[in-house]
C-alpha cells in the first residue's frame, strides 16, 4: 500500500501529460492526415514552406502544384492547409 501511495504522484503526472499534451497532438495529426488524403484537383493549398499553389495532379504519395506557370511536385505530407476547396466545375 505504501508503494502505491508513493507512486500516485507519478501516475497523476502521467495522466495530466496524456490529456494536456499527447492526446491533443494525436488528434491534430489525424486531422492533418485526413485533410491531406482529401485533397482534390483544383484545391488552393499552402505548403509547410509557405508556397501557395493549386493542386494540378494527385498521385499516391505526391501532389503536383501549379504556381504561376510552373508545375512543382511535393510529397502530400508537405501540404499544410487547404485555403480554398475546388469547385465542381474546375477546368484547365
Amino acid at each position: 500500500m505504501d508503494t502505491l501511495v508513493a507512486l500516485l504522484p507519478m501516475i497523476l503526472i502521467f495522466v495530466v501529460f496524456y490529456f494536456l499534451l499527447i492526446r491533443p497532438q494525436t488528434k491534430r495529426q489525424k486531422e492533418v492526415q485526413s485533410m491531406q488524403n482529401a485533397l482534390e484537383r483544383g484545391d488552393s493549398v499552402v505548403t509547410i514552406g509557405g508556397l501557395h499553389g493549386v493542386v494540378h495532379q494527385i498521385e499516391d504519395t505526391h501532389v503536383v502544384l501549379k504556381c504561376d506557370q510552373s508545375l512543382l511536385r511535393f510529397n502530400r505530407s508537405a501540404v499544410a492547409e487547404v485555403v480554398k476547396k475546388a469547385n465542381a466545375s474546375f477546368e484547365e
